[in-house]
């Protein structure tokens, strides 16, 4: 599918701010994947379409799981915040024929990351919370002048998991298994 298509195709799935959010991510994505000498065009195609189903409502992604027999862990499916990122990996690959496991992985990770990401998984990750176009950009000087310094994406990765968690807790809200043994895992480098 043209890239035209593919923003024709997420825009029609997405209000307006969200829309700039995958948008901005598609273009940090890019930069990302410049800096580290990967696939840019891989990298702003999955920064672009990684949101593709988070705004459907709750009851809808429960009853297109049951109807297509995904096998999602219960604790993933009781959290809608994480819940799209599996749905939308699955939809990528159903709606839009992608078949790339490297860029269905990243979109599947994007919001909780994984113990031991690749590459790539970790600039998806990285390019969600720090787009320019709807996130904080503080955090996202923070984060850029983290891999200016350092050239280490694992620190800046990190430094996101950290935020995380701690927006977590501010807020009161449970932290999925995942995020702590990302952040288990990150640490410990």
């Amino acid at each position: 599918m043209s890239l035209e298509k593919t923003k024709a195709w997420i825009k029609t799935r997405l209000g307006e701010e969200k829309y700039l959010h995958s948008l901005g991510a598609e273009e940090t994505a890019k930069e990302l994947a410049f800096i580290f000498g990967i696939d840019q065009e891989k990298a702003s195609l999955a920064g672009l379409i990684h949101d593709n189903a988070k705004e459907i409502p709750y009851e809808e992604m429960l009853i297109y799981i049951k109807n297509n027999n995904l096998n999602i862990e219960e604790s993933i499916k009781t959290n809608r915040k994480i819940l799209h990122a599996y749905l939308g990996a699955y939809m990528a690959q159903k709606e839009l024929g992608i078949t790339d496991q490297e860029i269905l992985d990243a979109i599947k990770y994007h919001t909780t990351g994984k113990p031991d990401m690749t590459l790539f998984e970790k600039i998806i990750f990285l390019a969600d919370k720090i787009e320019a176009n709807t996130r904080n950009l503080d955090f996202r000087d923070k984060i850029l002048n983290i891999l200016k310094e350092t050239n280490n994406i694992d620190k800046a990765t990190l430094c996101c998991i950290d935020s995380t968690i701690r927006s977590l807790l501010d807020r009161k809200l449970p932290i999925n298994a995942i995020t702590i043994d990302v952040w288990n895992y990150y640490i410990g480098l």
